[in-house]
């Protein structure tokens, strides 16, 4: 469902067969798994608890001396079963599924939209042609008010088709569209004569019935190469993404190292400027003598800030600001492309770590919530699918948030890359502890009567306190 809302927009209209929309939504639900596998464990194992809670099925296995722990050992290895088998998935089928689902969509929606003229409006969905249908009847092929502008020679409308009526249909093989038109005419500007533009010649031929066939081809869907999508950092696993990770680090340091020393480089022979010696005004600097009045304020403004510019010619120093104004505007664009680039290349390089990470974090999310889920099961005592999927909402909201919020803040450098992507682990890791010591001891957690003596002796004392004072 969540896949038929965001996409719907890319899926109609454009005639896709059944088995085109069934391979999506099979790679669709398999890229689903890393958020559906946690809630489902999660669930289900609050679910199952609930039951042998309810049911007074616990209290029977601790009367005969098992212990809650005891009774969920079976369950621990099977959550570390599909731990495993989350990691495998995670690292060999997910890439995969990645790479069937994103070429094909990408496919999908490049599609063009199914050919369907409607009426009164123009259609330009065959290329170089536009299309207006006056009027269609209820058969859907009978036509009238036709006009075809021919668009081929890519010299505007100069060729235009008007018909009363007609008909269009399929061919046999699906692949073109003939339209049959009666009682119409061809128009078509002649443009090889001297001054056509101002006594606009044309030649207009009159026809009984027309047949005009148009391909159809175009609609077709057609598959573009997945090589062009496996490089993508989501269709990689662990040994390819520290590969990748290592070159782009690699080829950023590089870069880096290059750029600062080809800006050193470049100014350093600024230091071995002459300042002691003051340079003898040249013939040419008469014209610019004007230019200089002008800007005296400026320069005298300058000079004072900066005495460097007495050093030179009084007609060379307009120039030398001159000079020194474009160096600098050039070497701030410079700056500010580069600082961009290596920003770019810096949040490329943390969303492949941020993918490695999550090989792992999927892993360990299904453990830390079966030890949320069992417990929790174990303690509120109710099975079912009422009060068991609302903590279980509960306690997946508050993983997908923190899980969320971590990787966004160490994509964008804000956090630090492990505690970002590992912050929905560390924060549900101890309340699971939590949960997991409380329903081993048998203690009342969520039982009404024991928080009310807590409040009432906490209450109490209180009370006395005040009292006494």
């Amino acid at each position: 469902m969540q896949f038929l809302w965001k996409y719907i927009d890319d899926l109609v209209g454009k005639g896709l067969e059944g088995a085109v929309i069934a391979q999506l939504l099979f790679y669709a639900s398999a890229t689903f798994v890393p958020l559906a596998l946690p809630l489902a464990i999660l669930l289900s194992s609050l679910m199952t608890f609930g039951n042998l809670g309810e049911h007074y099925e616990l209290v029977a296995m601790k009367a005969s001396g098992i212990s809650v722990w005891k009774v969920m050992r079976p369950l621990v290895y099977l959550s570390f079963l599909i731990s495993i088998l989350a990691f495998v998935f995670s690292n060999n089928v997910l890439p995969v599924a990645n790479l069937k689902f994103q070429s094909l969509l990408y496919d999908v929606r490049q599609q063009k939209l199914a050919f369907n003229i409607k009426a009164g409006e123009f259609y330009n969905g065959i290329e170089n042609y536009i299309i207006r249908v006056g009027e269609k009847d209820k058969d859907g092929r009978t036509i009238y008010d036709v006009k075809i502008y021919d668009h081929t020679d890519r010299m505007g409308n100069i060729k235009v088709t008007s018909a009363e009526s007609g008909y269009m249909e399929l061919s046999p093989d699906q692949k073109f569209v003939i339209f049959t038109l009666f009682n119409g005419y061809n128009y078509k500007d002649i443009i090889t004569t001297k001054n056509y533009r101002e006594n606009r010649p044309f030649d207009r031929t009159e026809f009984k019935k027309q047949r005009i066939k148009f391909d159809l081809t175009a609609f077709d869907l057609t598959r573009t190469q997945e090589d062009l999508f496996k490089n993508h950092y989501t269709m990689l696993n662990t040994k390819q993404l520290t590969q990748y990770i290592d070159s782009l680090t690699l080829r950023y340091d590089e870069r880096k190292e290059r750029f600062s020393s080809g800006f050193y480089s470049r100014y350093q022979h600024l230091s071995t400027i002459d300042t002691t010696k003051k340079k003898a005004i040249p013939k040419k600097s008469i014209a610019l003598k004007p230019i200089v009045e002008r800007v005296s304020d400026s320069l005298h403004k300058i000079q004072l800030k900066y005495p460097l510019i007495d050093n030179f010619a009084e007609g060379e120093k307009f120039n030398v600001l001159e000079m020194a104004i474009s160096t600098s505007k050039s070497n701030k664009d410079n700056i500010i492309f580069n600082k961009n680039d290596f920003n770019y290349q810096t949040e490329n390089i943390r969303k492949h770590e941020i993918v490695w990470h999550k090989k792992y974090t999927l892993s360990i999310a299904c453990l830390i919530l079966f030890f949320i889920g069992a417990p929790m099961g174990a303690i509120i005592r109710k099975g079912g699918l009422g009060l068991p999927v609302v903590i279980a909402v509960f306690f997946f909201v508050i993983y997908h948030i923190t899980s969320i919020t971590g990787e966004k803040s160490a994509k964008v450098g804000d956090m630090d890359m492990f505690l970002g992507v590992w912050l929905s682990s560390i924060v549900l890791f101890p309340i699971g502890l939590f949960l997991t010591f409380k329903s081993t001891t048998d203690a009342p957690l969520l039982d009404s009567e024991s928080w009310r003596k807590t409040f009432n002796k906490v209450f109490h004392r209180m009370t006395s306190k005040q009292a006494s004072s």
